[in-house]
């Protein structure tokens, strides 16, 4: 990696207004989406979505601290059916979709980017410290766009007036060119108005995936989002596509099943594969039978 790629590769800035009275997130995701693509297979319309809403997690993670992360899913009843995205607070992100072929009929006029998700429910999870178990809300999806579902339920669960911006960009050979996203939030002692002020600026904002294109990095980004107030930098860290499966963690995940499901794979081996990167990992027939024999001693 050369300096330039190494000064512009994905991260995350985080910032608060000099009065104090928003909060910014910004992210660039370009090879964060580039590798959830090429690990899933997935299709153009699947990448866009995955991409939008693994920029978005990422975002509402920038709020976590330490091992802290949080979920997005969407069930919808349009063709991609599930969208699953994971983010914590030190910058890994990992998620996948059920069906990662599933395209749109383009040559329909009606058709928008929002019914490859469709309509269906919004979870988010978040897994924080101090709580033994997650914080869980749900809310209707309005439509199948991942930005305008993201900032409802920032309205609707969190009651924290936002403005979001989450974008991927593709070029006409059908590559990933850019991606990233911003959030503002407004902090309790802010004047009534100013929200909507910065909502209707981003109403007519250059797309994210464009202005990274155009060689705007996220520190400019973010002073141009929230101007004319003034913003401060508060940190800034790496973000990449990361998962933490291991051939440990599928080994415990078969111990985690009954004698019976265990029984019925005596005698071979077994491919695992995690949902959240597409690792394949091979479990021989010996460590299957030392599993079942564990799990009988466990019985005794």
């Amino acid at each position: 990696m050369n300096l330039e790629d190494y000064q512009f590769k994905d991260r995350l800035i985080k910032g608060i207004t000099k009065d104090g009275h928003f909060k910014i997130s910004v992210v660039k995701t370009t090879e964060v989406v580039k590798t959830a693509r090429e690990k899933h297979q997935l299709s153009l319309l699947n990448t866009v979505v995955l991409g939008k809403a693994l920029t978005a997690t990422m975002l509402l993670a920038s709020e976590l601290k330490g091992e802290e992360r949080i979920q997005l899913r969407m069930d919808g009843d349009g063709p991609i059916g599930a969208v699953v995205a994971e983010a914590n607070s030190v910058g890994e992100i990992r998620g996948y979709v059920n069906n990662p072929n599933a395209e749109l009929d383009y040559s329909r006029d009606d058709v928008t980017l929002g019914d490859g998700i469709g309509l269906g429910v919004l979870r988010l999870s978040k897994v924080l410290y101090n709580e033994a178990e997650p914080r869980v809300s749900t809310i209707q999806l309005i439509n199948g766009d991942v930005t305008s579902n993201v900032a409802h339920y920032l309205a609707q669960s969190e009651q924290i007036p936002s403005a979001m911006l989450v974008d991927v960009g593709i070029d006409e050979d059908g590559n990933v060119t850019e991606a990233g996203g911003l959030l503002i939030q407004r902090l309790p002692d802010a004047p009534d108005g100013q929200i909507d002020m910065l909502q209707e600026r981003l109403g007519s904002f250059a797309p994210i995936d464009q202005l990274l294109a155009d060689g705007q990095y996220i520190d400019e980004i973010m002073k141009k989002a929230i101007s004319p107030l003034e913003v401060k930098e508060l940190n800034r860290q790496p973000v990449d596509f990361f998962c933490r499966c291991s051939r440990k963690r599928f080994i415990n995940a078969l111990s985690m099943l009954n004698l019976d499901d265990l029984k019925d794979m005596e005698g071979e081996g077994q491919e695992v594969v995690c949902q959240y990167c597409n690792r394949k990992e091979k479990i021989s027939k010996e460590e299957v039978e030392k599993i079942i024999m564990d799990a009988q001693a466990k019985m005794n």
